[in-house]
């Protein structure tokens, strides 16, 4: 048993997310924290929305609402989803929260009074249409250093190299399109990297276990040279800085906001029912029977693997480090990008809208784009779905209870002893459910949903070779345990498959009257092919998953935008 920290990249608040924001972090967060806490580990899985900087004010502008309104409104909106696609945070919680501010404030000063931190008058782009300091996000145009056209003034999306507004060629303006711009001095608070770079690259060294998508992205901006990184923002909606002369300016979004990792347990901590004690510390500071674990997509990853590090660090005292990151690649839209700003792909409240959330997260977590980049097609979403869900899971449970309500009742059947048939689906039962869990266990979410997979293969492969229809016309003992096999075996599935769909798993659990709890898991294939016993009530429930047409394909492409020629719609 141990003590597993789970976060997830914070969503940000301005909107709601697509399905690649979905698997590139808080979903796959969610598969390690339920596995662990199946496993008997203490899991505290944490998030909040990330509600600070110009998106935010812009936002709230355009609906004409108050800054502060529009994020408390946004965040019970994602809330909401969240808890729709059943992601089981222990908190999530809001960058904007009084823990966070407090927590943003003491780093700042931790690392003023170790002397990391330099004020310095500034050239910074001011738009003259738009009559304000543009912050670097609103600040687009052209990367020098792969030529993408569409940077943001902090970071190319593209090659993810971190940039200063002033590095961009054909600057404007993202909120107005003005060219108009000029620099203008203004007074900003510097986090010196440089000086904390031996200690961030001995800390990143020392992680030999690391994906080769967050070691290789962390690497390649040591190898480059860390810069001094202002962490000061003229901005009105943000946590203020606490230094005389700093009024009116704000922390930078991407200082603060990992902070909010911390902020949110502190959260949870405070919201704690009368008579629960909840340490939040005991989580984050000098945390040795601690792991912590961090999931998020490829362009969060600098970030976490060198900002965050070095703040932590650079406070000096013992705040907890990350021991393992897992990061993604993207997930694509028919081969291009989803897109917030464009309204390009499925969001998350329409997926809902469309099918239960189980379709969305066994589709994201058998193609999470671990490795390289893969892409969404709604082909390809109802090919699975109807193969793995309806044709190989569903069917199974379905034809198993089924039958045996016709021809036994409702109730687990008596007679028969298990024989050579039922020892080969016990083995390869075991040597499925061993890599499943081992799967799990490495956040290795594709082999995960392979292994899951072919342990319902192997249900039906039993069930078609047994043929308990066959059977009972001459030996009804030998139908009987078929199907108690058979019966357990559902149950099986619905303990192993509560990671990735956990709705459906709970409604199959409940059909069963299977008792065991959400910190349970199966690691003896034959004691839980035998756990429930003759006499054992279940119901028959209706069909688990439901069919995709190729109809509703080509209906669904039509209104997201998708184009399913040459996709193979199902």
């Amino acid at each position: 048993m141990a003590k597993i920290l789970i976060t997830s990249a914070l969503p940000y608040i301005n909107g709601i997310k697509h399905l690649g924001n979905l698997i590139g972090s808080m979903l796959s967060a969610d598969v390690y924290a339920r596995f662990m806490r199946a496993a008997g580990n203490t899991v505290l899985f944490i998030c909040a929305t990330d509600e600070h900087g110009t998106p935010a004010e812009i936002a709230a502008h355009e609906e004409g609402l108050p800054v502060e309104e529009y994020c408390r409104k946004q965040h019970e909106i994602q809330a909401q989803i969240y808890r729709d696609f059943a992601l089981s945070f222990d908190y999530f919680g809001r960058s904007s929260s009084p823990q966070n501010h407090e927590l943003t404030n003491h780093f700042y000063h931790r690392l003023d009074d170790a002397g990391l931190i330099e004020e310095r008058a500034i050239a910074q782009v001011y738009s003259i249409d738009d009559g304000r300091f543009l912050p670097d996000r609103y600040i687009t145009g052209t990367c020098p250093h792969c030529g993408y056209p569409n940077a943001r003034g902090d970071q190319c999306e593209n090659c993810t190299r971190l940039l200063e507004p002033t590095d961009l060629k054909d600057a404007r303006s993202a909120i107005s399109g003005s060219s108009n711009l000029e620099v203008r001095e203004t007074k900003h608070l510097f986090l010196k990297l440089p000086v904390l770079a031996d200690r961030v690259e001995a800390w990143i060294d020392s992680q030999k276990d690391w994906p080769l998508l967050v070691s290789s992205i962390a690497k390649g901006w040591l190898k480059e040279g860390l810069q001094d990184r202002g962490i000061t923002r003229d901005l009105k909606w943000g946590v203020p800085v606490d230094r005389p002369g700093f009024e009116g300016k704000v922390f930078y979004v991407w200082f603060d906001a990992p902070i909010e990792y911390i902020g949110a347990t502190k959260e949870w901590a405070d919201a704690a029912p009368p008579g629960e004690m909840r340490d939040w510390k005991a989580w984050w500071y000098d945390a040795h029977d601690v792991r912590y674990v961090e999931f998020m997509a490829k362009d969060n990853v600098p970030f976490h693997t060198v900002s965050f590090p070095a703040t932590i660090l650079g406070s000096g005292e013992p705040w907890k480090l990350a021991d393992y990151i897992k990061g993604f690649s993207w997930l694509n839209f028919y081969g291009g990008k989803f897109s917030t700003s464009q309204k390009r792909g499925i969001f998350l409240d329409q997926a809902l809208a469309e099918y239960p959330s189980d379709y969305w997260r066994y589709w994201l977590l058998a193609n999470a784009p671990e490795t390289d980049d893969t892409s969404f097609t709604f082909g390809g979403f109802a090919g699975v779905c109807n193969k793995d869900l309806a044709d190989t899971f569903g069917n199974f449970v379905n034809r198993t209870l089924r039958f045996c309500s016709a021809r036994f009742g409702d109730a687990v059947p008596a007679g028969g002893k298990p024989g050579p048939m039922e020892g080969e689906l016990t083995a390869s039962v075991q040597t499925t459910l061993d890599r499943y869990t081992a799967a799990l266990g490495a956040m290795q979410l594709r082999r995960a949903a392979e292994a899951l997979r072919e342990l319902w293969v192997l249900g039906n492969v039993y069930i078609d070779r047994a043929a308990p229809w066959t059977a009972i016309k001459t030996d009804k003992d030998r139908a009987a345990i078929i199907l108690r096999t058979a019966i357990n075996l559902a149950r099986l599935y619905a303990i192993l498959g509560s990671p990735i769909i956990p709705d459906t798993c709970a409604r199959l659990r409940e059909a069963l009257g299977v008792t065991v709890g959400d910190d349970y898991w199966p690691n003896d294939a034959a004691a839980e092919l035998a756990a429930l016993p003759a006499g054992h009530a279940f119901s028959v429930p209706p069909p688990l998953f439901k069919k995709i047409a190729p109809e509703e394909v080509v209906a669904l492409a039509a209104r997201y935008g998708g184009d399913e020629a040459g996709e193979g719609a199902a």
